[in-house]
């Protein structure tokens, strides 16, 4: 399963939020968080979270994820699990944009966040594996 919580190379310039996604037909649960910032300008802060609903309606007043915040250009990894939180059926990414300084009054990110499903881990025992392996 892949998530696009913030479409690739999405200009932002001020705070909001994303459309929900419905993770309920997911496996495990438990997703690799990518985000990605392709350009900026300087003297600014991006704060990006993901939130958890029941239904797509009610949020969590906390973020299920907080990735750490973003000054430049670069990829942030996170990994967020579910898997403990059966009752959570859709995510939503939001952010906040910070600007300071001289120039520009308006923050500037551009940015993508995409979640891949992590596979459920194998169950064969360590000699079990070997010999298959083996052969």
């Amino acid at each position: 399963m892949k998530l696009t919580l913030i479409p690739p190379n999405t200009k932002l310039e001020s705070n909001g939020e994303g459309a929900p996604l419905d993770i309920s037909s997911s496996a495990t649960r438990t997703f690799l968080c990518f985000l990605t910032v392709t350009d900026q300008i300087e003297q600014e802060s991006l704060d990006v979270c993901i939130y958890g609903s029941p239904d797509g309606q009610a949020w969590t007043p906390k973020p299920l994820l907080k990735l750490p915040q973003q000054f430049y250009r670069g990829q942030t990894k996170m990994v967020l699990d579910l898997s403990f939180r059966p009752k959570i059926k859709f995510i939503r990414g939001s952010w906040e944009l910070n600007r300071w300084g001289r120039g520009a009054p308006l923050p500037m990110f551009v940015v993508g966040l995409e979640l891949t499903e992590v596979p459920a881990m194998s169950r064969e025992t360590p000699s079990k594996a070997a010999s298959v392996a083996a052969r």
